[in-house]
């Protein structure tokens, strides 16, 4: 009997990989080879030698992007090796192109050290216009981020974090409004404080949500609590302000939200019933989540969501970076800052209108191509008006 699984490996059997290098011009003739290679070819070398942003104009850099893994975190298929991850980079790059008409470059790189990664991308960052990192384990993957955003002149963005918290605070954006409750006064609990769950919990902070409770596999984290990592200590700081104590069940008693980047199963019937009325439930650990949608609703969430394609209200990244990048690139920002993720979460909230927005479409469709559009222009706003405020 086929599966989804069986389909997929005999169809990547048979087109041997997913993308392709493709000529933006012809070299058919003696004069096409003088102007595209040598020797006219030197005329543009010497203009970016002597002014360097010129290689924005004279090469494709400023359409293209480096999806970069160390195959560490590939799906829910853990460490898997930077060869194994090579097929859902390739898939990145697909998406890339298909949704912000981006042309995007895999590299798997073969090591599980900090400084090796942060070295071996930083020097090869001066062929690209951004670096989308992928697939990179916690707390690793904070570390390497941070750094090359501090030695790198152009976007690094890793999208396990940022495109995750971007689609997901859309998500609640339309959820919240639908459910009539208040922005600010939520109490939410999220499951997973690895990557995703952190960067998640972050921005809803900045974007005053309410409180924020996470969870990992020793229960509720707070500040004081023993055995934290950095990035969990740091989050420790700035959430949970009653400092709640216990497991995850224990905390989400009472909790308006639940937003689940964990694991399968995780959440029960009786634990989704404690929660205040109108409840609304994020689960999205993939590709089982951490309650099945007929569960929750049936133990009374109002809205749920999940990362899966065959339910609605699919929480899904390529709602978010094919425009955050279309955005960064089009204004040549050096980064992608915090203003520029909110104004992507608001913008994919506003595709859903007043008239559209029910329990099962707080979040625009995967496939709806427009998104990207509309997230690159707000991502272009929020530089210029961030570029105005520098300047002022």
């Amino acid at each position: 009997m086929e599966t989804f699984e069986t389909r997929s490996l005999a169809l990547h059997e048979r087109l041997n990989g997913k993308i392709e290098v493709v000529s933006r011009a012809q070299c058919k003739t003696a004069e096409d080879l003088s102007l595209l290679y040598t020797p006219g070819v030197a005329e543009p070398c010497r203009a970016i030698a002597a002014d360097y942003q010129k290689s924005w104009d004279l090469t494709r850099r400023s359409r293209l992007v480096a999806v970069i893994t160390d195959g560490t975190a590939v799906l829910g298929l853990g460490d898997i090796g930077p060869a194994a991850g090579m097929p859902v980079m390739e898939g990145k790059c697909l998406l890339f192109k298909e949704f912000g008409d981006i042309d995007a470059f895999p590299l798997c790189i073969d090591t599980h050290d900090v400084d090796e990664a942060v070295r071996t991308i930083y020097l090869i960052s001066k062929s690209f216009g951004g670096i989308n990192l992928e697939d990179i384990a916690a707390p690793r993957c904070f570390e390497i981020e941070r750094r090359l955003k501090e030695l790198c002149d152009i976007p690094v963005f890793h999208d396990d974090q940022h495109g995750t918290a971007i689609v997901t605070a859309a998500g609640l954006l339309n959820a919240v409004r639908f459910v009539g409750k208040e922005l600010g006064s939520l109490r939410i609990v999220i499951s997973g404080a690895g990557a995703a769950g952190i960067a998640i919990g972050e921005m809803l902070l900045r974007m005053g949500f309410g409180d924020v409770i996470c969870c990992d596999r020793e229960g509720a984290i707070y500040e004081g609590r023993e055995a934290l990592n950095e990035a969990k200590s740091q989050f420790a700081r700035i959430s949970n302000v009653g400092r709640r104590a216990g497991s995850l069940a224990d905390v989400l008693a009472g909790a308006d939200v639940f937003v689940g980047v964990s694991a399968p199963g995780l959440v029960t019937r009786e634990m989704v019933a404690s929660m205040a009325p109108n409840a609304i439930v994020f689960a999205q650990a993939n590709p089982t989540p951490e309650i099945m949608p007929e569960e929750a609703k049936a133990a009374g969430a109002v809205v749920v969501a999940t990362g899966r394609s065959d339910y609605p209200n699919q929480v899904n990244n390529v709602l978010a970076f094919p425009g955050i990048f279309k955005g960064a690139l089009a204004c040549r920002a050096p980064q992608i800052t915090e203003e520029m993720k909110v104004a992507a979460a608001r913008a994919i909230a506003s595709l859903v209108s007043y008239d559209e927005l029910s329990a099962d479409y707080v979040i625009p469709s995967a496939l709806n191509k427009h998104v990207a559009d509309v997230v690159a222009e707000a991502v272009v706003r929020a530089f210029e008006h961030q570029s105005l405020l520098d300047v002022q």
